[in-house]
């Protein structure tokens, strides 16, 4: 009863119901949607719903700094045949789709939109003082909204996506990471009342992506590599990006790849439909790199006098993972190894994530 009541007070008062609710508004809508068009001819693909939690409890003992926490639920349209008309989208939705016409691609074989919403946290290394710490990043909370727009031609995808929220007290990532060491019984951090100071923050982000080779036997077994690359403009992030993903497995799906490494990283590409089979799964390893102009986690605030640090001007992932499918379910594990962000940071931040997926 406890930590339901520590759960109710923290997260559903003051981020569930004024947040979440709102895009539950946006989401439910679409899942009766999908139901009304499941049945055309023209439906290649099916919906998703997915959830994502990183931490970095699953990077190992004593990483809890840096990218400290997040969580990011989505939903993946089915192939549609236009962002403005198509019944698989709710009227909400083709009506905002009217004013993002500029992020929408024309000419593709298939398409297909993505929904988001997320929170992230960053921390110092040295969760005890209450005073600001110079030497290390800001304390940071993000809550972000994001539109997303997929068009694929057979082996090639382009991904056009808009992030709005804010950075700042008002995402509650304070409330929320010291309501969940509460729950489970480990140190707060204490630091928040340093935190960087409230701000709007919008993110634009294109990226392409082409697989490379693709091999499979008659028995199921195969691999594939693909490639991206792509940039992010705005203050929450101002960056250009490069890398690749290998997976080796059975029944590998026809997408462009597993790996959530950053915000278009998803499995949101249009899936073609396949019939279900009891088992199928697969191992991945994927490589990230960017090089950063601005980081408003780690230069503080935009617009006004913040805490911030120098930060290193090209950074890289490396992950590695499992993901696996039984029916409509998936569900991805994968840990993941950063590059030093900023100068003087005393380790390579290292984290993991769960991802689970639900077709419709």
């Amino acid at each position: 009863m406890a930590i339901a009541r520590t759960w109710n007070s923290l997260y559903l008062r003051k981020i569930g119901f004024p947040l979440a609710a709102g895009f539950l508004a946006v989401i439910l809508p679409a899942l009766p949607a999908q139901a009304q068009c499941s049945g055309t001819k023209t439906r290649l693909t099916s919906g998703t719903v997915n959830l994502r939690i990183d931490n970095d409890m699953f990077g190992g003992l004593g990483q809890d700094q840096g990218y400290s926490n997040g969580f990011l639920v989505s939903w993946v349209s089915p192939n549609l045949t236009d962002y403005q008309g198509d019944p698989c989208l709710p009227l909400t939705i083709r009506g905002l789709n009217q004013y993002l016409a500029w992020l929408q691609p024309e000419g593709y074989d298939e398409q297909n939109m993505t929904l988001g919403l997320g929170q992230a946290m960053y921390t110092p290394k040295d969760n005890v003082p209450i005073e600001l710490i110079e030497d290390d990043r800001p304390y940071s909370g993000a809550l972000l909204l994001s539109f997303g727009y997929n068009a694929r031609r057979r082996n090639s995808m382009r991904t056009s996506q808009m992030r709005i929220g804010m950075v700042g007290p008002s995402a509650n990532a304070g409330e929320v990471q010291n309501g969940w060491h509460d729950i489970i019984g480990i140190e707060r951090f204490n630091g928040w009342d340093n935190q960087l100071r409230d701000e709007p923050v919008v993110q634009l982000l294109h990226e392409r992506r082409k697989r490379i080779t693709r091999s499979t036997s008659q028995a199921g077994w195969g691999w594939d590599v693909t490639g991206h690359w792509g940039a992010s403009l705005g203050n929450f992030a101002t960056y250009l990006n490069t890398g690749w993903e290998w997976r080796a497995g059975y029944h590998i799906p026809d997408d462009f790849g597993t790996a959530p490494l950053r915000p278009a990283g998803e499995n949101t590409s249009p899936v073609r439909v396949a019939p279900d089979r009891l088992w199928n799964g697969h191992f991945f390893v994927a490589a990230d790199a960017r090089w950063v102009l601005h980081d408003i986690t780690l230069d503080g605030n935009t617009f006004r006098t913040s805490h911030s640090v120098e930060k290193r001007p090209v950074v890289a992932d490396l992950g590695y993972g499992i993901a696996i499918y039984r029916g409509h379910w998936r569900i991805a594990f994968a840990r993941y190894l950063r590059t030093e962000e900023f100068i003087g940071q005393d380790d390579s931040p290292k984290y993991g994530t769960i991802t689970i997926g639900r077709r419709f």
